[in-house]
């Protein structure tokens, strides 16, 4: 399949006579399983999309991720089946739960009950210098809470991130809110790439971003 290569780790496989991402590692959403893999639904997961559409991440496998927003572990679960050490942070108690559960199999996965928009909170877990930050908030500010969390990035790092546009405004166009979260972002990052997620996720926006 043309476009940029998937990270060491990620390949497509066969389930069920149909051919789709996945990882090797335990079960965490009842996806299909198949010879230790597991599929990964690019429609439950914004990275996943990402990815089927052929968005350049600059994720190789292997790199230490700093995951903002990981809810009850869908897709850092993956990317911890493919990553090195994965902070997931969440803020919401209940899906934190199964957070842990996902993360009980994985010695690469450390969830972490903190609000993503108040980084100090976690600034002594985290290690500083990430190789990448994977960001899925659904909050208004999602460019200010990239740019807060900026400090644990490597200088050579990846921001890879999703934009949820109703989450900044239900009633405004998405393609205007999707430039005012850019604008917001370009304060601390340079922006690489972007792509609608439509056909997975409406009204998304992917970005791919490294510090300025």
């Amino acid at each position: 399949m043309s476009g940029p290569a998937l990270p060491a780790g990620v390949e497509r496989r066969e389930f069920d006579g149909e051919t789709r991402l996945a990882t090797r590692g335990s079960p965490v959403y009842g996806e299909p399983t198949a010879d230790g893999w597991r599929a990964w639904d690019p429609e439950r997961s914004k990275l996943g999309g990402m990815f089927e559409l052929g968005l350049d991440t600059g994720l190789t496998g292997g790199e230490t991720v700093l995951y903002l927003g990981a809810a009850s572990g869908t897709t850092v679960s993956h990317v911890a089946d493919f990553a090195g050490p994965t902070y997931a942070v969440e803020f919401a108690p209940r899906p934190a739960r199964d957070l842990v559960t996902a993360a009980e199999p994985r010695d690469r996965l450390f969830p972490l009950l903190k609000d993503a928009r108040k980084p100090e909170t976690y600034a002594h877990v985290v290690e500083s210098d990430v190789d990448a930050i994977v960001q899925d908030v659904a909050t208004r500010g999602q460019a200010e809470v990239a740019v807060r969390n900026r400090q644990f990035l490597a200088d050579d790092g990846r921001l890879v991130l999703a934009i949820k546009a109703r989450s900044e405004d239900v009633t405004a166009d998405p393609t205007a809110v999707f430039e005012r979260s850019l604008d917001g972002l370009r304060a601390e990052y340079e922006v690489l790439e972007t792509q609608r997620l439509d056909r997975f996720h409406e009204d998304h926006l992917g970005v791919v971003a490294t510090p300025k």
